[in-house]
């Protein structure tokens, strides 16, 4: 039983890679005339106007978050210092105090 092989040719198909500006400028575009229209004028497929979309709004909701805790640390290192600062001024009270019972 002879079997013939079929030699078939794959298209390379590479993704096009669309700079940040790029996109940034896009969504701006699909906020005004919407993602429909925006992905046909620009000759993208609209998910990808949503996915993009979707991406920006995750980092920008982490850049918050990532605010937010940078505040809550700074809160907390000043209250560390006003702690430690307690903490010295009771220490050189109670070696003060010590003395006098000596």
């Amino acid at each position: 039983m002879a079997t013939a092989t079929k030699s078939r040719a794959k298209a390379v198909v590479t993704r096009k890679r669309h700079t940040e500006g790029f996109k940034r400028e896009a969504l701006g575009l699909a906020e005004k005339i919407g993602v429909s229209e925006a992905a046909r004028e620009l000759g993208l497929h609209s998910s990808q106007l949503y996915g993009w979309r979707s991406k920006a709004e995750l980092l920008k909701t982490r850049g918050q978050v990532d605010q937010e805790q940078a505040k809550e640390v700074a809160r907390l290192k000043r209250r560390l210092a006003e702690k430690e600062e307690e903490l010295s001024i009771v220490k050189k009270a109670a070696a003060y105090f010590a003395q006098g019972v000596k």
